[in-house]
């Protein structure tokens, strides 16, 4: 390519009112003439005086863009000769290695391991997180932003150092004294503030827990049905996942089960999501006792015992164990707001050092101003307030979600999991597509979950929808509702017909 023709070449391409700069402009493109060899190496380029010349520019910008090309090694200059293409052709290769004759990067774009695609093919997430009926979402609109600013304004006015770098020790120590003491008290979690570990939720507690106390291949026992994120967690640690069914009373191994000890086991007796049973004290002497003998890990998910409506929770699982068997996990994004994303561990005696050192290996932690303000707003008496104005909020709102429904279909329409938690189930006919009462819903505004979905079989599943309620004002609950209900009516309508005609 002559001077003269890459000068045209180059004053087409450039555009002189855009956003970016002409010094950029003019660096991406002579870096294209040369990787696509249309200015081959050893090719002379246009003087600086000459090119800005021909391309009506600043010389202090052909200069510019030449010295940095030539430290990019795309072109080299000789004082008193000129600037020439080098040589950046790759190096020869051996054709007849064999990773030489691997598919090339065209035919393995947005290629994934075995593991990728898994996680993808199974991912729960929604691109819906607010709004009716988003199940597992508190209603962080009423969260207390002013006091929370407060608190936050009293750290940045005078920032301490040891707060803005990494954390060390497994979190911020008041705050970790903090959550002990609450633990304590309000779930018979039997710990001292060494024993907790702060972590970003439930998800990453999770990972730290699998990777630290199992191997690839080990046998995990799961609710049958399971929270999809911690399932999604427990797959691609490599683990090996048994599904065992929930009953009336919790996680009910068969002694086909029972014989076979597995690493880790993970429940949720406080409130088994997504159904909402509470695993009766008889059930969790048998686990705990299993787990003694077997030596198997217990990780307990304490999502939302927070939020109970008539009674009394029974005490964490953790709080009846001798035997140092369990792994407490909890977070306070239900309690407060998803975003604020803080959960904890609370781990044996035994375990700290090693959970200590391995959040720090694996994860690189800090995030200790927000840990600070969040220890500041438990010690000041915020957070429990907080917890009794949503409680009664969440009753209320749970309480117009069983009338909207009574309603609308009344029998029907039987509700599971209605005692506890941000969300309830409404039953639906066996035979219905759940998944498409989702889809239809959600085209016509409404964001719900099928029940299905959170089984290891969804095709032999029972059918039913996931309402949360927690962050649908009162006075939309309702309306909402009925909005649902002529989707699902549809389905019902269908069911009726199907069952008249089997009669005929």
């Amino acid at each position: 390519m002559t001077s003269s023709v890459l000068s045209d070449w180059l004053a087409q391409r450039l555009v002189r009112e855009g956003d970016v700069p002409l010094y950029r402009q003019l660096h991406q493109l002579l870096q294209q003439a040369i990787l696509s060899h249309m200015l081959a190496a050893g090719a002379k380029l246009p003087s600086s005086r000459l090119l800005a010349d021909e391309l009506a520019i600043a010389r202090n910008t052909v200069t510019n863009v030449y010295e940095q090309l030539s430290l990019e090694g795309y072109v080299q200059t000789t004082r008193g000769s000129g600037t020439y293409v080098t040589d950046n052709a790759p190096e020869e290769i051996d054709v007849h290695a064999e990773w030489a004759a691997l598919p090339d990067a065209e035919s393995r774009s947005g290629a994934l391991s075995a593991r990728g695609q898994r996680l993808v093919a199974g991912a729960g997430a929604s691109n819906r997180q607010w709004g009716a009926f988003v199940p597992g979402v508190p209603d962080v609109t009423a969260f207390p932003t002013r006091v929370w600013s407060r608190l936050h304004n009293k750290y940045w006015r005078r920032p301490h150092p040891e707060l803005m770098t990494y954390s060390t020790g497994g979190g911020y120590l008041p705050l970790r004294q903090a959550l002990a003491d609450y633990l304590r008290t309000a779930r018979s979690v039997r710990c001292a503030p060494e024993q907790v570990i702060v972590t970003t939720g439930i998800h990453q507690s999770v990972d730290l827990a699998v990777r630290l106390l199992s191997d690839a291949g080990d046998v995990c026992w799961t609710e049958d049905p399971c929270y999809w994120g911690v399932r999604t967690v427990l797959q691609s640690s490599g683990l090996h996942l048994r599904s065992i069914p929930v009953d009336a009373e919790g996680l009910n191994p068969s002694a086909a089960d029972l014989a076979d000890p597995p690493k880790l086991m993970l429940v949720t007796p406080s409130h088994q999501y997504p159904l909402g049973i509470v695993m009766s004290l008889a059930r969790r002497r048998m686990l705990l006792e299993y787990a003694r003998r077997t030596q198997c890990w217990i990780i307990e998910d304490d999502y939302d015992s927070e939020f109970r409506y008539g009674n009394r929770p029974l005490a964490s699982l953790q709080g009846l164990d001798t035997a140092g068997q369990v792994i407490y996990v909890g977070s306070l994004g239900k309690i407060l707001y998803p975003g604020l994303r803080v959960g904890y561990l609370v781990v044996p005696e035994a375990l700290v050092d090693h959970f200590q050192i391995g959040l720090a290996e694996l994860y690189r932690e800090g995030n200790l101003v927000q840990q600070a303000v969040l220890a500041d707003f438990i010690a000041e008496g915020h957070f429990t307030s907080h917890i009794r104005r949503m409680r009664n909020a969440y009753g209320a709102r749970r309480q117009l979600m069983m009338d909207a429904i009574a309603k609308r279909f009344g029998d029907p329409l039987p509700v599971l999991g209605d005692q506890a938690g941000l969300h309830l189930v409404a039953s639906l006919p066996e035979q219905t597509d759940d998944r498409q009462v989702v889809r239809d819903a959600m085209a016509a505004g409404i964001a719900t979950r099928s029940l299905s979905t959170y089984f290891s079989d969804p095709s032999r599943a029972p059918r039913g929808l996931l309402l949360g309620y927690a962050c649908v004002p009162d006075d939309a609950i309702e309306p909402n509702f009925d909005t649902l209900a002529s989707v699902i009516e549809k389905y019902l309508h269908q069911e009726h017909m199907t069952r008249h005609d089997g009669l005929k």
